[in-house]
């Protein structure tokens, strides 16, 4: 397995995907089962951030005890299919900023398309989590890391339902150093850029959109 890239074969989290991948789920379930894979998912992105001591009382005792070090995090929902990834890791991380890029995909060239930049103040000191749930081509995931870096951010992790191959290529040429925590590792991608077998479009089985 490539080092930049970490598959969580959890099994709570492959038998949610499961559901998720059968087309005649539901939007209402697609949904809840999203967030509910969204939460499990973070524990493992967020699994080495940095720490420190600090002194509480417990009812028994004072003592030395781990909480989060530096700034808040910064999470970035890429719109809009990413929205659904965020509000469960939103859940586990209620005090996170929370920053959106909007970036749609032309159905001719594949290539992204930037409509909305909207991100928190002093990046360069925050963890930033980047979510999406699908990385296919890849191309919108670079893009919107490249906005990134240059609004400051320097330590980016980027976090998805599913992976192509395709995708991880191209965000391990163009960002080596930002890991990807996924679900799975599909096939390929098909002509028009979906992930095979996939689970369809991810924003359209999430609002019920076609």
């Amino acid at each position: 397995m490539k080092k930049h890239l970490t598959i969580v074969d959890h099994p709570l989290v492959q038998h949610k995907l499961t559901l998720m991948r059968e087309k005649s789920t539901s939007t209402a379930s697609f949904r809840q089962l999203l967030r509910e894979i969204s939460l499990l998912l973070a524990y493992e992105v967020t699994r080495d951030l940095p720490i420190t001591m600090t002194t509480v009382e417990t009812p028994l005792m004072e003592m030395e005890a781990p909480v989060l070090k530096g700034k808040k995090l910064a999470l970035i929902s890429i719109l809009r299919a990413g929205n659904g990834l965020l509000d469960g890791v939103l859940e586990l991380i209620p005090s996170a900023r929370v920053g959106y890029i909007g970036l749609y995909r032309d159905e001719e060239t594949l290539q992204p398309v930037q409509y909305y930049f909207k991100v928190p103040k002093e990046l360069e000191n925050r963890t930033v989590i980047v979510v999406d749930p699908m990385l296919a081509t890849g191309n919108s995931s670079a893009a919107a890391i490249s906005l990134l870096k240059q609004a400051g951010a320097n330590d980016i992790r980027f976090l998805c339902l599913l992976a192509a191959p395709e995708g991880v290529r191209r965000m391990e040429e163009a960002h080596p150093d930002v890991r990807i925590v996924t679900a799975a590792l599909d096939e390929r991608l098909n002509e028009k850029g979906y992930i095979l077998p996939g689970l369809g479009d991810a924003g359209d089985r999430m609002f019920g959109t076609k």
